[in-house]
């Protein structure tokens, strides 16, 4: 169960963010419209909600995944891989102080983006990516291992970040696409396929007793409720447009 989730307002220069899509220039208006949904989806499903302003220095900065992995017991600051979105760890520690005494941090020149980490249950998966490198990867093997997880390094091939294609729901079960289908790291668990016209959707997010879906995606929403889940729609698309998901815009622990 999560009680605490951080989000953060995107800035004036949300507009200005690091972006592989074309999909046009996102609408800064409808994507604070957007969040501010987000947030309350987020509340529906039970948990507080600390939201942090926006800082027009960092364009990118309401992803706030990727800046931090956070454990019941202890956080790991990060060092996002693009050299544009490294001063937001520093923005974000302090927040991180208040709810962990215990804190870890990736040290360049390893890069690590939370968007390229995945738990389940007691094991993480790390994603190597544009983003995450093989040194940065290793960092945060050694310090989960460490605090008694389990870890395992795995290589993208087609996706931004492991989360981008691979989202676990709880009791086994994944929702995948893309190279994860197949994917014989993931073979033991249930999995939600979802079609490839709908790859976008497999970046959801699981709180508490619903799953947060994103608008437009019928299909893999219907998938998910007929495994059982109760779920929510939360329109992405001024998000989409920078490469974010639902997952990349909070911090839920």
């Amino acid at each position: 169960m999560f009680k605490n989730v951080i989000v953060k307002t995107p800035g004036e220069s949300y507009v200005n963010g690091l972006t592989t899509s074309n999909l046009g220039t996102p609408v800064l208006d409808k994507a604070i419209e957007q969040h501010h949904s987000y947030i309350e989806a987020l509340k529906t499903c039970g948990v507080e909600v600390t939201l942090l302003p926006g800082n027009a220095d960092f364009p990118d900065s309401t992803f706030v995944e990727d800046t931090a992995v956070l454990t019941a017991n202890f956080a790991v600051v990060t060092n996002p891989g693009a050299v544009s979105r490294n001063g937001e760890i520093i923005e974000m520690e302090p927040v991180l102080r208040k709810f962990y005494d215990n804190i870890y941090h990736i040290e360049a020149p390893g890069t690590l983006d939370g968007g390229d980490i995945l738990q389940i249950e007691d094991y993480f998966y790390i994603g190597i990516s544009v983003r995450t490198n093989y040194e940065g990867a290793v960092q945060l093997k050694q310090i989960l291992e460490g605090e008694n997880f389990k870890a395992t390094i795995v290589e993208l091939k087609e996706f931004f970040h492991l989360k981008t294609g691979i989202t676990y729901l709880g009791e086994g079960t994944i929702v995948v696409a893309g190279e994860f289908v197949d994917h014989p790291v993931f073979n033991s668990y249930k999995k939600i396929v979802v079609p490839p016209e709908e790859e976008y959707a497999a970046n959801c997010i699981r709180v508490n007793d619903y799953v947060i879906v994103p608008a437009g995606f019928p299909l893999t929403k219907q998938k998910i409720e007929d495994a059982g889940y109760k779920t929510i729609e939360v329109d992405t698309s001024e998000f989409r447009k920078l490469d974010g998901g639902l997952s990349c815009l909070s911090l839920r622990f």
